[in-house]
């Protein structure tokens, strides 16, 4: 196929409907994972979950690169932002991301000049701009935007500008999807891999899910029929007794990644210790942080943060929602208290975010669909 829209084509989702009813085996149930906020997105932008038997259940990963920032570190951008001098950019997704002490745009209403730029080298620009300002850009995303982050470090680098510096919150996908595999609160039959951090990384760091958990793993494209024939792919694997990764975003995912890319996040940045997410706490060596080599450029090292832990709202269950322990309508406050005009959680703000999804596309629950169809 060479087009989107064949990519959406009805008359070929029926057909692989109907092949995936079939894999099914007669009285088991199935539950997939699509660790990715995008596929979260796709499913419920086309109903996907109306083309699928009701024993394949799909449940949401901590995919969203917005959601999983927890409340602290972004009390500390707004800590930055408030300093003398100092111009804060962000992507858009985390101007309302709530903070313990409010968002960005609580912050740039107060006075805080914070402003939205859709790349990093968006804010160098800014910085070459305003020589007698601070700029700081608040870098967000898994190894998907890492490498523009570590590209434009390497610019202001040999452009020698001292005025520029990232406040670095990039995280890493393998080690939550292992945190999400030691939990004992989800069973799961497969994943529906990512594919934008596959474009990346590439298919083989999925490789101990098989080997180790037993699980089958598909690399999978945004549109309907990538998402449909990735679960069509993982019931193949299953009903052969197979644990494999695979790639059906072949035409887009390497196999062995961009190392070009990797090259570039390896120059700049270092695993941390450690790093708190946003409802899964603490995980270890599942983030990155500037290297010593270029500490100039990192706001952590060039600001006084306070670096404090803030718990989430006790109403707020994001943290169960990434793990796919709940779908987005089974929290108490999901559509009432917390709404994309009023969030309480990150989860209804990202554009990545399955709350947000859920919301905006009207998919509550199969419940409703099928008392609705009845009525």
């Amino acid at each position: 196929m060479r087009f989107v829209d064949e990519y959406r084509d009805a008359g070929r989702a029926q057909v692989l409907a109907a092949d995936i009813a079939a894999r099914c085996e007669p009285g088991h149930q199935y539950t997939f994972m699509e660790v990715c906020g995008g596929h979260t997105h796709t499913i419920y932008k086309h109903g996907l979950e109306d083309h699928l038997p009701e024993t394949v259940t799909l449940v949401h990963g901590p995919g969203c690169p917005v959601c999983v920032i927890p409340m602290g570190r972004v009390d500390d951008a707004i800590h930055i932002a408030r300093q003398p001098d100092v111009i804060m950019t962000s992507f858009g997704d985390m101007m309302r991301v709530p903070g313990g002490t409010g968002s960005f745009l609580d912050a740039k209403a107060a006075g805080a000049d914070i402003r939205m730029v859709y790349s990093p080298l968006d804010a160098l620009k800014i910085a070459r701009a305003n020589p007698d300002r601070r700029v700081v850009f608040m870098a967000i995303g898994f190894e998907t935007t890492a490498p523009s982050t570590a590209v434009t470090v390497l610019r202001a680098a040999a452009e020698g500008l001292e005025n520029f510096s990232v406040f670095c919150n990039h995280v890493m996908i393998i080690p939550a999807i292992k945190a999400i595999l030691d939990s004992p609160d989800l069973r799961l039959d497969g994943f529906i891999g990512p594919g934008h951090v596959s474009a990346v990384i590439g298919c083989e760091p999925y490789g101990f899910i098989a080997r180790d958990y037993g699980k089958p793993l598909v690399v999978a494209g945004f549109e309907p029929l990538d998402i449909l024939q990735s679960v069509h792919m993982l019931l193949g694997q299953l009903a052969d007794g197979r644990s494999e990764v695979e790639n059906q975003y072949a035409r887009v995912v390497p196999w062995h990644g961009n190392r070009v890319a990797l090259a570039a996040i390896g120059d700049v940045m270092r695993l941390r210790p450690h790093f708190e997410w946003r409802g899964l706490g603490f995980i270890s060596h599942s983030a990155l942080g500037m290297a010593e080599e270029y500490a100039a450029f990192d706001a952590e090292r060039v600001f006084d943060l306070p670096g404090l832990r803030v718990a989430d709202p006790r109403s707020c269950q994001c943290g169960e929602v990434l793990k796919g322990v709940l779908k987005p309508w089974e929290c108490k406050v999901f559509g009432t208290a917390c709404t994309p005009e009023t969030p309480i959680g990150t989860c209804m703000v990202s554009s990545e975010g399955a709350c947000a999804a859920y919301y905006n596309f009207g998919r509550f629950s199969r419940e409703r669909v099928r008392e609705a169809s009845r009525a």
